[in-house]
């Protein structure tokens, strides 16, 4: 087994425990998605896995690695609106870590799976259940939260199909295998390249 170290033409950006939650969270999310209402036990097990590893991303957000943190990646509205007027002219730079546009998907990614978790224990709780029995979440009516958790279930899967798209088309643009970068945990190296 070889061991990468950093080379002229590689660097290493994604830590082991940002790809492990990155590929935890697809197999959860989708699991979850696919036992919604065959198999509930399933379902909810998959979705407090999800919880947990949004729980872990928000900490590690704060104090993980370089390009683990939100304050390395996230960018202001305009930012993103010019990162995207560039990928209409074909005229991306690379960045080392998220570009905007990924930043903003994976803000709205955190966001809506926060609201999936919470308006699912939030079901649970009005049964007298989870987490959140006892609390003022086992007050809400459980088919309304149901309707907002499904709503954000489906919101979700849209943002996935987008953020796939844009990986891809990404990847064609900077000529870097997004994929494979979160697999290893390596980018290309380019003289011109952002890193803030």
């Amino acid at each position: 087994m070889s061991t990468q170290i950093n080379t002229p033409d590689t660097v290493k950006v994604w830590d082991p425990l940002v790809r492990l939650f990155h590929w935890s969270l697809v197999l959860s999310f989708f699991l979850a998605f696919i036992t919604e209402d065959d198999w509930i036990n399933l379902h909810v097990a998959a979705g407090y896995s999800v919880a947990m590893l949004i729980g872990f991303r928000l900490v590690w957000g704060l104090m993980g690695t370089r390009y683990a943190r939100f304050t390395q990646f996230i960018k202001s509205p305009s930012q993103v609106l010019l990162y995207l007027k560039k990928m209409l002219t074909f005229d991306v730079p690379h960045y080392i870590g998220h570009n905007p546009a990924a930043a903003a998907m994976i803000i709205s990614l955190l966001v809506s799976i926060t609201l999936i978790s919470i308006t699912g224990m939030a079901i649970i709780a009005a049964e007298g259940q989870g987490p959140l029995a006892g609390t003022f979440f086992a007050g809400f009516n459980a088919e309304r939260m149901e309707d907002i958790h499904e709503f954000f279930a489906n919101f979700t899967m849209l943002l996935v199909l987008f953020h796939v798209a844009g990986v891809f088309i990404s990847s064609m643009m900077e000529g870097e295998n997004l994929v494979r970068a979160m697999v290893t945990g390596r980018k290309k190296y380019r003289s011109e390249i952002i890193d803030k």
